[in-house]
C-alpha cells in the first residue's frame, strides 16, 4: 500500500511532532557543544617557508631551465622531508629537554609540505596541541632539512629559509561555530526524520478512508466519539429524570 503526503499533511506532521523535533535539535546542539568545547583537543598550526634557488647564469635560457629544475626538485624535497633520515634528527632535537617524547613517525604525521604551482617557495606546516610545539617542530624541520639536503643530494645547496614559524595562539581546529551549526542542523534533520518515520509507520485508524481506500473494507457506518464529560452529563440527566418520574 502506497502512501502519498501533500504539503498540508507535511506541515500537519511537523506541527504534530514539533516537540520531538525541538527536543532532537536541542539535544544534538548541546552534544555538539560538549564535544567541541570539552572533548576535542585544540590543534595549533605554524608554518615556515623555504626558497629553492641556485645562483643564476647570465644566459636567459639557462636561467629558465635552472628555475624549472628547482621547481621540479621541490617534489623530491617534499618526499624527503618526512623520511626518517630527516625526522630522526628532528625528533632528537624536539625531545631534548622535553618531558613529551615524540618519535619520528609521530612528528612526520604532524607535518605537511605544500607549494604553489610553478613556485620556487614551499612551506613546512606543523600541527600540534601546543602552539609553541608546532612552531618548534616546523622550524627544527626546516633547519634540519636545510643542513642535511646537500649531504643527502650531493651538489645540492639551493635551499634557504625565508621565514621562520611563529607560535599562533589561535587554534585551527576544532571549528567551534561550524561544529555547533552542524549539530543544530543534524538535530533538526533527525527530528524531522523520526517524525515522518513514526507517521508513515503508524497504522492507527484515523478516519473512514483509511479502511475503505487503504484496506479495501466496506463501511457499515460511523460511531461517533463521545467525550467522557458528555457521558457523565447524560448519566446525571438520566438519573435526575428517573427520580422526577418516581416522585410524580
Amino acid at each position: 500500500m502506497e502512501q502519498t503526503i501533500n504539503i498540508e499533511q507535511i506541515f500537519g506532521i511537523l506541527r504534530k511532532y514539533r516537540r520531538l523535533i525541538l527536543s532532537s535539535t536541542v539535544v544534538c546542539t548541546l552534544l555538539a557543544i560538549v564535544i567541541t568545547f570539552f572533548l576535542i583537543t585544540p590543534q595549533y598550526s605554524a608554518s615556515t617557508e623555504l626558497l629553492v634557488n641556485r645562483k643564476q647564469s647570465g644566459d636567459a635560457n639557462v636561467q629558465w631551465n635552472q628555475v624549472q629544475t628547482d621547481v621540479q626538485m621541490i617534489n623530491t624535497y617534499k618526499d624527503l622531508i618526512t623520511k626518517p633520515v630527516i625526522m630522526d634528527s628532528v625528533a632528537k632535537k624536539i625531545n631534548k629537554g622535553s618531558n613529551q617524547k615524540l618519535d619520528d613517525t609521530t612528528i612526520a604525521s604532524m607535518i605537511g609540505v605544500s607549494n604553489n604551482q610553478n613556485s620556487q617557495v614551499f612551506s613546512i606546516t606543523a600541527k600540534a596541541d601546543n602552539a609553541y610545539t608546532a612552531a618548534d617542530i616546523a622550524n627544527t624541520t626546516a633547519q634540519t632539512f636545510q643542513k642535511k639536503a646537500p649531504k643527502i643530494m650531493s651538489g645540492t645547496d639551493n635551499v634557504s629559509i625565508i621565514s621562520e614559524a611563529k607560535p599562533d595562539l589561535k587554534p585551527v581546529s576544532p571549528k567551534k561555530k561550524l561544529n555547533v551549526l552542524i549539530g543544530f542542523v543534524l538535530g533538526i534533520l533527525l527530528g524531522v526524520g523520526i517524525a515522518f518515520l513514526r507517521e508513515l509507520t503508524d497504522k492507527t485508524v484515523k478516519d473512514e478512508s483509511f479502511l475503505t481506500d487503504g484496506l479495501g473494507l466496506t463501511s457499515l457506518g460511523v460511531v461517533n466519539n463521545i467525550a467522557e464529560k458528555d457521558l457523565i452529563k447524560k448519566a446525571i440527566m438520566s438519573v435526575s429524570a428517573s427520580r422526577l418520574s418516581r416522585r410524580g
